[in-house]
């Protein structure tokens, strides 16, 4: 049997800790040796990356996105809206998605990922309506065609307008249809074990587009099969406005009423807690991806990211809907989360070094997963390497907070499971000028 081939990134230029700042060593999908500055590796080696003109960063995990929305991005019916209204404008456009803009749209979200350094990436479609009925198995064959690890969650919407919610009734299931395509979903493609490629989420939308009983019931099969669960929360005071009426509680309230308080759970958003739901949030362990860049757009709010740290929570990163962000690169998130929590904490408490952690660790830990999001033995191989030959870094100083803090958009080089997907800033494999000729007919379509 031939023995795998290891491969030593040399001499990275700057990296996140000093105990892996003279490289790392890789065998097939796992790292297997970090090496001390000046030093070399123990293990022999197949094969040498000069790394000394690269930062060297795990690859980072985007927690919270939406791809069909790189079709709506500037759409001109959402321009200056905050979210009730941005939705309602958006709805009947997204009603007219067909399964080509599905495969085109996370094609080129993900490929916009892979090049701002992200190795993997949670996504929350929740969009069926007749003719999309597979929207998640067309997701997964672009994901394994780029080699993107990714957590594709089966979004559902079953509230449409006659029912008192906001979507139209074209886009929305019954709940029998919802859950017997989730457990179709989880049966088919969900990987438990170490390492794994592509795992399933379950997602209803939000609060108020989904009855209370698909939300009890997706906590049930998540509970069955072992797997995450994922929605929108607080995001908005018109949120819990609705709750209030609809439900007669606040939001978090809502969440335990259905079984939704625990560390099974990630929320997208989570703007507007109170100190004692920041408490019972944090002692069960609820996951937060914060989306600075939507939550701005939209004028939202802004997330407690240090108090939900605090009181227990793992704090995340999301890119969110490129229709709410109007983009997909997860570099740019992290310095929007460093500029935005800043304004709420200060600049002493939000680090370069503290906005990168909630964009690997952290998200790693949103998602459920140990094997990703750090650089240390035994963890998967996904890493980002970054040069600083731009012009925006002439005369920067200290390299690793120059990525942040001087705006890096591209990465030089990705690896995912011990694949180079990314060289030289490109995308092996793919045809990216195609691809984005493809998506400008198809998102012509629908304005």
């Amino acid at each position: 049997m031939q023995n795998p081939n290891t491969l030593w990134i040399k001499h990275p230029l700057a990296t996140l800790s000093p105990a892996y700042a003279g490289g790392v060593v890789i065998t097939e999908n796992r790292i297997t040796e970090l090496v001390p500055a000046g030093q070399t590796p123990q293990t022999p080696v197949d094969e040498v990356f000069d790394a000394s003109q690269h930062v060297l960063l795990p690859g980072l995990i985007n927690a919270h996105h939406h791809f069909y929305q790189t079709l709506t991005r500037a759409h001109p019916v959402a321009l200056n809206k905050a979210l009730f209204s941005w939705l309602t404008s958006l709805y009947p456009v997204w009603a007219k998605l067909r399964p080509e803009m599905v495969e085109v749209s996370t094609q080129i979200a993900l490929a916009e990922l892979l090049l701002s350094g992200c190795s993997t990436a949670s996504d929350h479609h929740y969009l069926f309506p007749r003719g999309l009925e597979d929207a998640i198995d067309i997701q997964v064959a672009q994901a394994q065609q780029l080699g993107v690890r990714v957590h594709l969650t089966r979004g559902s919407m079953s509230l449409g307008k006659e029912q008192g919610g906001l979507p139209p009734q074209s886009t929305v299931q019954s709940e029998d249809v919802i859950m017997a395509d989730s457990e179709r979903l989880i049966r088919r493609y969900h990987d438990h074990t170490d390492g794994a490629m592509i795992r399933v989420a379950l997602a209803p939308c939000s609060p108020f587009s989904v009855s209370t009983e698909l939300m009890r019931m997706s906590a049930e099969l998540a509970e069955k099969h072992r797997v995450q669960l994922h929605t929108h929360l607080a995001e908005t005071h018109d949120e819990t406005a609705f709750c209030q009426k609809m439900f007669g509680m606040r939001p978090v309230d809502y969440l335990e009423s259905v079984g939704w308080l625990s560390n099974r759970v990630w929320l997208a958003h989570g703007i507007h807690f109170n100190e004692q739901e920041i408490g019972r949030l944090g002692q069960v362990g609820v996951g937060i991806a914060h989306c600075p860049s939507s939550n701005m757009l939209l004028a939202s709010g802004q997330c407690p990211t240090l108090d939900l740290e605090a009181a227990g929570c793992p704090v995340g990163i999301g890119v969110d809907g490129s229709a709410s962000n109007d983009g997909s690169n997860m570099m740019t998130e992290v310095r929007q989360a460093l500029l935005l929590q800043r304004l709420r904490y200060g600049a002493e408490k939000i680090t370069h070094q503290k906005v990168l952690d909630w964009a690997t660790n952290g998200s790693a830990r949103c998602l459920g997963r140990d094997d990703v999001g750090d650089i240390a033995v035994g963890k998967q191989a996904d890493l980002a390497l970054f040069r600083l030959d731009d012009i925006q870094f002439a005369g920067a100083g200290d390299p690793l907070a120059a990525l942040v803090l001087c705006g890096a958009q591209r990465a030089d080089r990705m690896m995912v499971a011990g694949r180079w997907r990314v060289t030289d800033g490109t995308v092996c494999g793919l045809d990216i000028e195609a691809l984005k000729a493809r998506q400008r007919e198809l998102a012509a379509q629908l304005v």
